[in-house]
């Protein structure tokens, strides 16, 4: 499959810049595979449109010190309340894939999430960037010796922490991949060298969806061996934040896959404050889906999310120009924040609170 290499990111100077740079450095089916979603995206619309629908309430004279981002997620320190999203067949975007995306986030102190479907092996993202890729994503698809079997991989690469991608058993029925009938799985399959059993019977399940759906107590079975800290990824509702909970998990992230699997599922920032009141501050949570700017990312931390996961945009930076174009995305992000907060009356990411925003 043809890769088209980024452009110089020098010329990226704030968020419409990244995304021409993007959608000049892609080809027209990587770039509907980047930007487009499930059925008539309205969940990828949804995402986007509900940031709009809350403002700031800006303090003044308050006193407040120069900004600082610095927090920390699961006990590890982070220079920005960011991660960028396990976002597989990375390697469609840039030859580097998410070995830049990794690298660009330990340039600037955020998380990397590892992801199952890379173009590269997980050893080779954890050797790349081992301050930022902490955590190795997976998907509960296939059977209990492949996925034990990954996890083994993972705690041996150093990660640790484990994120779950439970929304996911098959891929969402998208008419842009459609209508390119764009095949991408060729990019997918980093750690599944040599090793073409464990690919089709991983690959085969999500393809034909012949087993019943995997639950809790199955994937609690999957990770009984593992100390790792297990986080799952596409909660969308109060009931399943709890389950998670209940499960052991130290977290969850509130996502609807960036509108690319369901689509008219909810926001996911309209989901997130059903998530908070139902944990309860018992796990931590992160959100994703329809970020673009530091200004959403300190509303989403607003209602209640510890931490931010990025996936288009951090895309798109790849597309841009590999791990400097990620880093410029990363870099924009902070620099708002940082106005943002200054404006807002805020020093810390510990002082953004509720009271900062009200409905528009």
């Amino acid at each position: 499959m043809t890769v088209v290499p980024g452009v110089n990111s020098a010329h990226i100077k704030n968020f419409g810049d990244l995304k021409a740079a993007a959608r000049n450095g892609a080809r027209q089916a990587v770039w509907d595979f980047l930007e487009g979603g499930a059925g008539a995206e309205r969940s990828v619309a949804a995402n986007t449109d509900e940031f709009d629908r809350w403002v700031f309430r800006p303090r003044i004279l308050t006193g407040s010190k120069p900004p600082s981002l610095a927090t920390t997620y699961l006990g590890w320190p982070l220079r920005m309340p960011v991660a960028t999203a396990p976002f597989g067949a990375d390697g469609l975007f840039h030859p580097d894939g998410q070995l830049a995306v990794a690298g660009a986030a330990q340039d600037v102190g955020a998380l990397a999430l590892a992801p199952h479907v890379s173009t590269h092996p997980l050893e080779k993202i954890r050797e790349v960037a081992p301050e930022s890729a902490l955590m190795f994503q997976l998907h509960p698809v296939g059977s209990l010796t492949n996925f034990r079997r990954l996890v083994r991989r993972a705690e041996s690469a150093g990660y640790r922490g484990l994120v779950i991608t439970a929304d996911c058993p098959t891929a969402g029925y998208r008419d842009r991949n459609l209508a390119n009938q764009f095949v991408y799985e060729d990019v997918m399959r980093g750690n599944y060298q040599g090793e073409k059993d464990h690919a089709e019977e991983m690959f085969g399940e999500f393809r034909a969806m012949s087993q019943p759906l995997w639950t809790f107590d199955y994937l609690a079975e999957a990770l009984a061996e593992t100390s790792l800290p297990v986080v799952i990824k596409g909660v969308l509702t109060g009931e399943d934040a709890l389950l998670s909970a209940e499960m052991g998990a130290a977290g969850v992230i509130v996502s609807n896959h960036g509108g690319r699997q369901l689509d008219c599922t909810p926001a996911t920032l309209r989901q997130l404050p059903e998530v908070v009141e139902a944990v309860g501050g018992r796990i931590s949570i992160a959100v994703d889906g329809g970020i673009r700017r530091g200004t959403d990312v300190l509303k989403a931390l607003a209602l209640g999310a510890d931490l931010v996961v990025i996936g288009r945009l951090a895309a798109m930076g790849l597309c841009a120009g590999g791990r400097d174009g990620v880093r410029r995305a990363l870099e924009m992000l902070a620099a708002e924040m940082v106005k943002s907060l200054a404006l807002l009356g805020r020093s810390s990411i510990a002082e953004v609170d509720r009271t900062m925003l009200q409905p528009a």
